[in-house]
């Protein structure tokens, strides 16, 4: 009675817990209900995106499974938020909600599993809610675009528990669902590659599958070749899976153009940057102020910082390696903040940032776990050392709560969010051009004007502000000022599709059709599936009275985006005209032929 009496007790003090878990993340993230779509990348992954925009179809899982969409392949991602709009259709705050379950759900889990894990309940419910409520991982929760965080964290916790179970009792069905879950969650977001390395952690401490029973658990130095051997030969299929995907994410994100150049980015200055990224984002968990969605990438950083960086690091690592035994929460909760970071920590240059909030969504969890059993360890001698863990890790929750709030309440809309970047960094081209945009749709186009020069006076050579401000010039009916803007950005980038659809547009509204359609026709031949391109051909040939191909055009480009406004309108419109035509009488001169 007595057992399950404790049984009982347990149980409810576990509710408690995850009562408690809910209350604090739903406190601090339910206000992106009330969220709008962000203009960085919420564009390429939902707004604009009319593979997304269709919801879930034949055409749009081929699509998934097939596309590779600023240099990454994720083909769960995109269903999940083909999903979405399948649901709630272009509702914002339906879509921030999504996220905000999953990380709950990922919240949760986590729980489970460290308790099932290392048997204390406390220390697991702490490192959950640190996981729950960090600012640095608001960006992953409140930013639509980063759903991939959130869903591959999923199935990176159920890899774990089905790991978990595995090595607990044997169970080849958990053995078999461990595999499937980190090949969804590679699916997801290619990240999951160093999580068979964590797992072999975790047979470390807390599994403590190294251990000799025989010894009262301890390393039998003299058996650890043959233990660990034997378990990296258990993991033989999670490694194959790895390598492939490997291969996979580097094929991808090279064909993407997303990889930097060894000429921009040179492999020392690659080096120097992930050393002081790895030093970085320890000290913005400690202390999580000046948070941004874009961390322009600096160049070669201050020697000082290098340096610095570099004995910080060093001096972590041998202490950990050092009381691995003695501590053993101590080296695997380093070792997996370090070894997690390694596919985003810049040696492996994609895109333009030196470091990102949103890397750190699993990662932090390493120094989470050796905070929190070092709190434990350090306060064990004291008499009321139970309070006093309480006082502190609530007041912790409390601060980094409020703290978050804040953060998320900045990811109310785009305007907002990249003020408060440009405030916090310095030289963020991207941004200010970003800015600029939400600025023009707000009907302010002189504030946009200024941060499209801003931009161009960081990066000259960034054609993204320079086609801006051709479009500030044509909103204003400045047309052949604007076409000799988006003419030079084709010089800059003969590729750039933006600034082909931008000519014939211009063109069109000068009344040069002949000219436009070969812009149009330069569009097709660099995105064959642009719709915008379509539709603007087919205007130009309404223009030179070719209705039958411009209704062609039209219904091209309804195929590609069934949404498509201008070209549901300019189809009905031209049908119209030709049945017009059709149905005048001839006059006596009218001759068939």
């Amino acid at each position: 009675m007595r057992s399950w009496g404790r049984v009982m007790q347990n149980k409810r003090v576990e509710l408690l817990i995850v009562g408690l878990l809910i209350l604090i993340t739903v406190a601090v993230f339910s206000q992106v209900r009330n969220h709008a779509f962000i203009g960085y990348d919420d564009d390429w992954y939902v707004t604009d995106n009319v593979h997304v925009q269709n919801g879930l179809s034949i055409p749009g899982l081929h699509w998934a499974f097939s596309s590779i969409v600023l240099g990454n392949w994720h083909p769960l991602t995109w269903l999940s938020h083909q999903l979405d709009v399948q649901l709630f259709g272009m509702n914002p705050g339906a879509h921030h909600l999504v996220n905000l379950f999953l990380h709950l759900l990922n919240t949760l889990l986590f729980f489970f599993v460290l308790k099932h894990m290392t048997g204390e309940v406390w220390q697991s419910c702490l490192v959950a809610a640190l996981f729950a409520i960090h600012p640095l991982h608001v960006e992953s929760v409140a930013w639509i675009a980063e759903r991939k965080d959130l869903l591959s964290g999923f199935f990176w916790i159920s890899t774990m528990l089905c790991y978990v179970l595995y090595t607990k009792c044997c169970n080849r069905t958990a053995f078999l669902l461990t595999h499937l879950f980190f090949l969804l969650g590679l699916l997801s977001k290619p990240m999951l590659v160093t999580l068979p390395f964590v797992l072999l952690l975790l047979d470390y401490w807390p599994l403590k599958r190294f251990a000799d029973p025989l010894t009262s658990g301890t390393i039998c130095i003299s058996n650890l070749r043959p233990v660990l051997g034997s378990l990296l030969r258990e993991k033989t299929g999670l490694f194959v899976i790895t390598f492939v995907f490997c291969l996979v994410t580097l094929y991808s994100q090279s064909g993407g153009g997303n990889v930097g150049s060894l000429q921009i980015y040179p492999f020392t200055v690659r080096v120097a940057n992930a050393l002081v990224a790895y030093a970085t984002y320890p000290a913005k968990m400690l202390w999580p102020a000046n948070l941004a969605v874009l961390y322009p990438h600096p160049g070669m950083p201050p020697y000082w910082k290098v340096l610095g960086s570099l004995v910080f690091l060093s001096s972590v690592t041998a202490v950990s390696l050092k009381y691995a035994r003695k501590y053993p929460w101590l080296c695997v909760g380093w070792l997996w903040y370090l070894g997690t970071l390694i596919p985003v920590i810049g040696i492996v240059q994609v895109g333009v940032q030196s470091m990102a909030d949103r890397y750190t969504y699993i990662p932090l969890v390493g120094l989470f776990v050796m905070a929190v059993w070092g709190g434990a360890a350090l306060f064990s001698t004291y008499r009321r050392r139970h309070l006093l863990l309480f006082t502190v890790s609530s007041a912790v929750v409390l601060m980094l709560s409020v703290t978050a709030w804040y953060q998320v309440g900045r990811w109310s809309n785009s305007i907002s969010l990249f003020q408060h970047a440009l405030a916090v960094t310095d030289n963020n081209y991207i941004i200010h051009n970003n800015l600029g945009v939400e600025l023009r749709h707000e009907g302010r186009p002189v504030e946009a004007l200024a941060h499209y020069s801003q931009a161009i006076q960081i990066t000259p050579g960034f054609t993204e502000a320079h086609l801006n401000i051709g479009v500030l010039l044509a909103d204003k009916g400045h047309y052949a000022a604007a076409a000799e803007k988006f003419r030079d950005v084709v010089i800059m980038d003969p590729n750039f599709t933006q600034a082909h659809l931008n000519l014939g547009n211009n063109q069109l509204r000068q009344g040069y059709a002949g000219q436009a359609l070969r812009h149009y026709a330069d569009a097709l031949t660099l995105d064959p599936d642009s719709a915008d391109a379509y539709n603007g051909m087919g205007a130009a040939l309404v223009r030179m009275g070719k209705y039958a191909e411009a209704i062609m055009c039209f219904r091209k480009a309804l195929l590609l985006n069934a949404a498509h406004p201008e070209a549901t309108a300019n189809l009905n419109k031209t049908l119209d005209a030709v049945n017009k035509l059709e149905k005048e009488p001839r006059g006596e001169d009218d001759v068939q032929r």
